[in-house]
């Protein structure tokens, strides 16, 4: 079912990678072009989104690029590739011809979050190739390889998380497709809005509650790879397939 699953979704994997990478390598690539006034002229809103600090190459990455639109586009791939793995299926009744087989709920579930977590890597490994392929060009030498490669790691997490909670709710609720991926992609947005505006709000400890924290809040540009921060992504995700898992094994398929 792994391998199926894999092949099944092998051109949409394809174009999230690519898509990620090539916004990746747009953003980055205008680094060299960043002067002091167009630094000063960054509104005080979005600091809180990274652009705290944008005169160093990881400062700029941290905010243009890591933590603007390719968290979002993370985000949105594990909203709309979890809401494919189960929800569809029970939505279109071909869920009941797949477990016909030999082949329990459980077994299922995590074969296709496998392949749900595969995507995620790949999107990651673009990700890290798209930077490696301009390090030198936009003036990014000074961020090691092993430190751009633990923002990708961070960013495969991130998208894995929210790749399991959308797959968690399906798995759980029975819900169509369209509403498993809204209250997903909604809840990734809302929790986004809130880690870049809670210092505005003068409430910058809400940054703790949201994935978004513990996805750049390490700063892995600049410090290296967090394991606290990339354990706690990981665990969540696991929280939410092993809730589904065990929801999706008790429930009534078609409810």
């Amino acid at each position: 079912m792994f391998t199926k699953t894999l092949w099944d979704n092998r051109r949409i994997f394809t174009v999230w990678a690519l898509a990620a990478g090539l916004l990746t390598m747009m953003y980055a690539s205008f680094y060299p072009q960043i002067s002091a006034d167009s630094i000063a002229n960054v509104p005080e809103a979005m600091r809180g989104f990274g652009f705290d600090d944008t005169s160093t190459a990881a400062g700029y990455l941290n905010g243009a690029v890591f933590g603007l639109l390719t968290p979002l586009l993370a985000t949105f791939y594990g909203a709309a590739t979890g809401a494919r793995m189960i929800s569809a299926d029970e939505e279109s009744g071909y869920l009941d011809l797949i477990l016909a087989h030999p082949i329990s709920r459980t077994r299922l579930l995590l074969h296709r979050f496998a392949a749900l977590a595969t995507g995620a890597l790949l999107i990651a490994a673009t990700v890290l190739a798209a930077m490696l392929a301009i390090r030198s060009t936009a003036e990014l030498d000074t961020i090691s390889i092993a430190k751009l490669a633990a923002q990708a790691l961070h960013l495969a997490l991130l998208a894995l998380l929210f790749g399991a909670l959308s797959t968690g709710i399906g798995a759980a609720t029975g819900r169509p497709r369209a509403t498993v991926f809204g209250a997903t992609a909604g809840l990734g947005v809302l929790t986004y809005a809130l880690h870049g505006f809670a210092p505005q709000l003068g409430a910058a400890w809400l940054r703790y509650l949201t994935p978004f924290h513990y996805y750049i809040g390490g700063e892995p540009l600049i410090n290296g790879l967090n394991l606290g921060h990339a354990a706690a992504l990981a665990a969540v995700a696991i929280g939410l397939i092993a809730s589904g898992a065990w929801r999706l094994h008790s429930r009534d398929l078609g409810r």
